[in-house]
């Protein structure tokens, strides 16, 4: 899959309203329910586009992203007040075991997802934890986002995170991308 990091070059892209026709503010909230005494992450941050959506329903919210640039460009944006930095690879958060009382990833799943990045995402997700993805299908049309090789179909990403110790509660796979909710099991 892709493993990659999106070009920081391009972050002015990432600030598109036109996105939404892709995961909804709403239906992103639906996937992992985040309330005001909770701490979450949004794995794969970027400029906040959708951190800023999340911020008023979570409590401590940590915008993580492997690259700094995109910290950078958010913080010059303006981001919340419950709104924490974090740089790191999915694969080695900062964060204690059971940490996080939920999680979601907005389109970036893709660039991490892997046995060892979902094996640390269980690690930090308590017991019972939420965790919402939208993100590309690898059975989709491929006139947007990334090309259809560097992406998972919902079966993929089903069969990965129940190996993490995930259990999926729902999926759908659309045109375009999928979307599911996961729980972290006990």
């Amino acid at each position: 899959m892709g493993f990659h990091t999106f070009d920081a070059a391009r972050a002015d892209g990432l600030e598109d309203p036109s996105r939404y026709r892709f995961l909804s503010v709403d239906e992103l909230l639906a996937l992992f329910d985040p309330t005001p005494y909770q701490t979450v992450a949004d794995l794969g941050s970027g400029t906040g586009f959708y951190t800023d959506d999340v911020a008023p329903y979570a409590g401590t919210l940590y915008a993580v992203d492997v690259q700094a640039s995109m910290h950078d460009y958010y913080r010059e944006k303006g981001a919340p007040e419950n709104v924490a930095f974090v740089v790191a690879d999915v694969a080695d958060l900062p964060f204690d075991d059971g940490e996080l009382d939920g999680a979601y990833s907005t389109m970036t799943f893709h660039e991490f997802a892997g046995e060892g990045s979902l094996a640390e995402l269980a690690r930090v997700t308590a017991p019972g934890g939420l965790l919402g993805v939208g993100d590309w299908s690898a059975n989709g049309e491929g006139g947007d986002g990334p090309p259809t090789d560097e992406r998972f179909s919902l079966a993929e990403a089903v069969h990965l995170l129940r190996k993490a110790g995930f259990g999926v509660e729902c999926g759908r796979e659309r045109r375009e991308t999928f979307v599911l909710r996961a729980r972290r099991t006990i």
